[in-house]
């Protein structure tokens, strides 16, 4: 166990000189606790998507770094994330996906909430018969609701409350892919897919970030989207990621392929763009579809990708949207060995977070960099609050 601060003084070096993250912000519960208060639960962390809850009344109960959430689309259409918890005793109120038919009763007591979060009955609160009473204010005892945002059909939550607004801190993202400022429509059933993986999180966004590995992990990709056909993404403090000039679309037999987004610029023709939205979603911009991957931090060596595929269109062919599916999932699966061996390797006592190649690695250390300087910002923080 760290029993001091991790020294993250060479992470945050220029990429030339620097090095990754020491090995404990892989292995060690202490500073995977640590690095969830100043990266996951205090920024815009990916949760789920919209599509999980497509009808009204539709709920899904989620556990998101222990803590119980509930996801719904409340009658009016709006998604929600709430605390999963009576504010009554604290008992769970929703177990297992399903549709809320009329109110959301608590299985103990039955105080019930409508979809909105307002708590409308508290049955014998007052006494036997009496569903009121004076000292018990309804308007005050609503679910607790976590702040949320809706991007690309990706529900981002800020546990904290105090993170920026998500327009603020993605200006930058959103402004560079405002041309895909338009509907996403989830695939259905045989567009999702999850992936689980021993590895920490914050592998899965490393691997993620650079195309330096596509020779050897992706064969079959870079025998037409070579190594020399991509170009780095890194902004610092704020995204990093890659991108192809050469995208090919997929054909059916027929030589159907995807409707197109509208309204983008020449270059999407045959370019696609694959950013880390940090700190845990991964997505890909392309002129037929777009992919998320929500990545779920379970602990410090186990991780669940949720991925998602989406359509300009809500109409497209199914058997041409199974074989889009098969294909990224051969390719995700593909990067497992990778991710799962890098985490076994953080396990090397005389290991110093590796070297950064700075023609190749700048997306990758650009994330370091990221966490770096969200740990540190955070540890001065509670020094300050202790003072």
């Amino acid at each position: 166990m760290t029993q001091t601060p991790t020294d993250l003084t060479a992470v945050r070096r220029p990429l030339d000189s620097a090095q990754g993250l020491p090995n404990p912000h892989y292995t060690d519960p202490v500073v995977f606790a640590e690095e969830t208060q100043a990266v996951l639960l205090s920024t815009w962390a990916g949760l789920a998507v919209a599509a999980d809850v497509p009808e009204p009344g539709d709920a899904k109960p989620i556990t998101f770094l222990g803590m119980p959430l509930l996801l719904l689309r409340d009658r009016e259409g709006v998604v929600r994330v709430f605390n999963n918890t009576c504010r009554h005793r604290g008992m769970i109120l929703v177990d297992e996906p399903r549709k809320i038919e009329g109110a959301i009763r608590c299985p103990y007591h039955s105080w019930c909430y409508a979809t909105d979060g307002r708590l409308v009955t508290t049955p014998h609160v007052g006494g036997p018969g009496q569903n009121t009473h004076a000292a018990m204010n309804r308007s005050e005892l609503g679910l607790i609701e976590v702040r949320s945002h809706i991007w690309r059909d990706v529900v981002f939550v800020n546990i904290s409350g105090d993170a920026p607004a998500f327009e603020e801190v993605h200006a930058g993202l959103l402004a560079r892919w405002a041309e895909f400022d338009q509907p996403h429509h989830h695939g259905g059933a045989d567009s999702t897919f999850t992936l689980p993986v021993r590895t920490n999180w914050k592998l899965a966004v490393e691997n993620y970030c650079e195309s330096y590995h596509l020779p050897w992990v992706h064969p079959g990709l870079n025998s037409y989207s070579r190594l020399e056909d991509h170009y780095n993404i890194a902004e610092a403090g704020l995204f990093s990621g890659q991108g192809t000039n050469v995208y090919r679309q997929l054909t059916a037999e027929t030589g159907e392929t995807f409707p197109d987004f509208t309204g983008f610029s020449d270059f999407w023709n045959e370019g696609a763009e694959y950013i880390a939205v940090y700190p845990n979603v991964l997505m890909g911009a392309q002129r037929d579809h777009a992919f998320a991957i929500v990545l779920e931090p379970v602990d410090t060596q186990n991780t669940i990708e949720h991925i998602h595929l989406f359509y300009a269109t809500e109409d497209t062919d199914a058997a041409l949207r199974a074989k889009n599916t098969a294909q990224w999932k051969e390719v995700f699966e593909e990067d497992v060995f990778v991710v799962e061996g890098m985490q076994r390797g953080r396990h090397a006592p005389g290991f110093d977070g590796g070297r950064f190649s700075p023609a190749m690695d700048g997306p990758t250390h650009c994330f370091h960099d990221w966490v770096a300087q969200r740990m540190q910002l955070h540890r001065a923080a509670q020094v300050d609050a202790a003072e």
